[in-house]
């Protein structure tokens, strides 16, 4: 009686500061959670008090001590569950109750009973902590001072890009086979199964078991004793997420699961730009090991050029030497840019999946058109667009439910369990021997010298590092954007003046040709002619692919690609 009556007077005084508070206009989970604070000395110094004057009963002895034991024990015990129903249930039943009490208001009787029946199973109105919310970021009005359009590129699929053939053919080849991606693919399905055990994890659990043994005991040597023994059981286990807890723990699951998902989109992003760019620069060392062998052609017409003149005494034999010179210089080009073309088919046949061979590709264009300007959409677009960003986010949403799940480890965790079945020594009584077995645990954390504050801690700071990470991962971005607009704008320039330079060099090489033949300059002014229309044609072919890999660069950054 005497412990009842304490339960129910720090009860009323907890309820009542809650409700006064909740006049006030305090959120209810606040207002139960300041009273349980205030009430806490007052109830610890009385429970105190009571509890270390039953240490004597307790370890009482003599005559007449069972019964001062059994008083002390069970006084001794009762105040320790008084102070935590008192301090830990009573605040949440209040706001359990409250709300409930809110929506029976709202609703039909037979609703009103049904979510009451909901509320007294689940005991998960109330899950604390702070609810996750995203950083402020203060982003830019625009991406760049030239966009002003909501539509952006990045919208477009890959194979509205990238219009060759040959080139959405090895991109749907790397989709499929590519080795990451199967990887990442295995890791998504493996936390979509994580989560779902976590969401397990708020309901009970059930287990049944069949079990038959015999033990034959014989001390002595001379006293038989079989004992046979069969059951068969049922066990119920069900953890009451008080604090949300469990569902902490399933947040974080899920926000993993997700981050997993943005993975594989960004890794799939990626790819398709990784297997673009390899594919254009496998076409510019082909052009350019074309632009080397048509220069080796040249090599030897000068050479003979240079032999007879040699042989008819115009010409000294320094000449004759520097072209065999010039014609070994440009032969070392071939091998070389051979081995660069098969290891570039190699990465290729890598991204595809399969063993290295040789690659089936179109020849470089000579000119490619880009447009003026491209759509490249608003700030709050590029967060949504590109999957690293989203990926970032998840992270950051899993350690947050990580700094909730630490928070709610200092607080008491409740859990059911219950045996029920029959159990017998003999197998025809078995069905007519039931018996049940409930046990109700209230485990709280008592004294762990910090543990779980410092783990707390631990986890808050683990969470700012999340946050940094994902205002980087932000950053990131739109310097990515910036700088492959930049790319994107000057690319044309270089293109152009590149171009202008190969037309420059392949007049000046046709005059120097001319007037050699007609000895009006010497050998190496016709060298240097025909070295500087030879770098100029590479220059050129170089800008043709640089073109293509700034549009890749510009696509790949505003998010494009993965769809």
């Amino acid at each position: 009686v005497m412990l009842m009556g304490l339960v129910a007077k720090n009860a009323i005084l907890i309820v009542e500061f809650a409700q006064t508070e909740v006049k006030r206009g305090v959120e209810v989970s606040v207002a139960a959670l300041h009273a349980a604070q205030l009430r806490f000395r007052p109830i610890l110094m009385t429970s105190l008090a009571f509890i270390l004057g039953m240490v004597p009963l307790v370890l009482a002895s003599g005559p007449g001590s069972a019964s001062r034991q059994d008083i002390g024990t069970g006084v001794f015990f009762g105040m320790i569950v008084a102070i935590l129903v008192g301090i830990v249930l009573v605040p949440f039943f209040f706001v359990m109750i409250y709300k409930a009490k809110g929506k029976l208001k709202r609703r039909q009787p037979a609703e009103a009973a049904f979510l009451l029946i909901a509320a007294g199973i689940g005991l998960s109105s109330c899950q604390i902590g702070k609810p996750y919310t995203r950083p402020d970021l203060d982003l830019p009005s625009q991406i760049s001072p030239l966009a002003q359009d909501s539509t952006s590129i990045g919208d477009f699929s890959w194979w509205e890009l990238y219009n060759d053939t040959t080139l959405q053919h090895l991109i749907a080849q790397t989709l499929t086979y590519n080795k990451d991606l199967d990887i990442a693919a295995s890791r998504m399905e493996e936390l979509a199964a994580m989560k779902r055990i976590d969401l397990a994890n708020l309901f009970p659990q059930a287990t049944a078991r069949l079990n038959g043994n015999r033990e034959t005991t014989n001390y002595g040597g001379h006293n038989l004793d079989p004992d046979p023994e069969f059951s068969l059981t049922a066990h119920i286990a069900w953890e009451i997420d008080l604090w949300g807890n469990l569902r902490w723990a399933r947040d974080h699951s899920t926000a993993e699961f997700l981050a997993s998902v943005e993975n594989c989109r960004a890794l799939r992003m990626s790819l398709v730009a990784q297997m673009a760019e390899s594919y254009f620069e496998l076409m510019a060392l082909d052009n350019e090991l074309a632009i080397v062998r048509r220069t080796l052609e040249a090599r030897r017409e000068g050479i003979r050029l240079a032999e007879i003149r040699f042989k008819g005494g115009l010409t000294s034999e320094i000449v004759y030497q520097q072209a065999q010179v010039e014609l070994a210089r440009t032969a070392t080009m071939v091998p070389d840019l051979e081995r660069r073309i098969a290891l570039k088919e190699s990465e290729i046949a890598l991204l595809t999946g399969s063993y290295p061979h040789s690659i089936r590709r179109n020849i470089l264009p000579e000119e490619i058109h880009l447009p003026d300007s491209l759509p490249l959409g608003l700030p709050s677009s590029l967060l949504e667009r590109r999957p690293d960003i989203r990926q970032a986010e998840q992270e950051l949403k899993a350690a947050h439910a990580e700094v909730g799940i630490a928070y709610t480890d200092m607080f008491p965790r409740l859990s059911l369990t219950a045996t029920l079945g029959v159990e017998s020594d003999d197998l025809k009584t078995l069905l007519k021997s039931p018996y049940t077995y409930p046990i109700g645990n209230l485990v709280s954390p008592l004294f762990s010298i910090g543990k779980n504050r410092a783990k707390l801690k631990a986890q808050k700071a683990a969470y700012e590092g999340s946050v940094a990470r994902y205002e980087k991962t932000v950053l990131n971005a739109f310097k990515e954007v910036h700088d492959a607009l930049i790319n994107f704008n000057k690319i044309k320039d270089i293109h152009e003046s590149r171009r202008q330079l190969a037309e420059a060099s392949r007049t000046a090489v046709e005059l120097a040709q001319l007037q050699y033949i007609n000895g009006v300059i010497g050998y190496l002014d016709l060298l240097d002619a025909q070295r500087s229309y030879f770098d100029a044609q590479v220059s050129l072919s170089n800008a043709v692919c640089d073109k293509q890999l700034m549009l890749i660069n510009l696509y790949k950054a505003l998010g494009g690609g993965w769809r």
